[in-house]
């Protein structure tokens, strides 16, 4: 598959949270790095994000591909996060994505954002 049709793919399982999807784009014992949650086998990271989410919808901004045959592509977008109480947030992130080495998959995703205006409504929900 394609990479950039690999991050859109990323982004509709994210806009449905649909787990399943989301983690066919994962190679095994791939990891997630949030700023929130920490670092995660993306299986744990997922089944958590979608325990704290309500709906969320993401914009595709842009796509970064160090190369054609390079082994990483970094995803810009808006992500519209209502979070399982029903508070909305909303943020421009980066998702920085280490291929597979067939670049078929994500081995590793990086998660950059600024969490400072979400961080207390997040704290609330996820630990209330």
């Amino acid at each position: 598959m394609p990479v950039k049709d690999l991050c859109t793919a990323y982004l509709a399982a994210l806009d449905a949270g649909d787990l399943d999807a989301v983690l066919r784009l994962f190679s095994p014992g791939a990891q997630v790095v949030s700023p929130l949650y920490g670092t995660m086998p993306a299986r744990a990271f997922y089944a958590a994000l979608f325990a704290d989410t309500k709906a969320s919808d993401t914009e595709l901004l842009n796509i970064f591909e160090q190369s054609e045959t390079g082994g990483a592509v970094a995803l810009h977008f808006r992500y519209g996060w209502i979070l399982a109480d029903g508070t909305p947030v909303a943020f421009e992130v980066v998702d920085v994505i280490e291929l597979t080495e067939a670049r078929d998959g994500f081995a590793k995703l990086t998660i950059i954002y600024d969490t400072a205006p979400l961080r207390s409504d997040w704290t609330a929900v996820h630990n209330g």
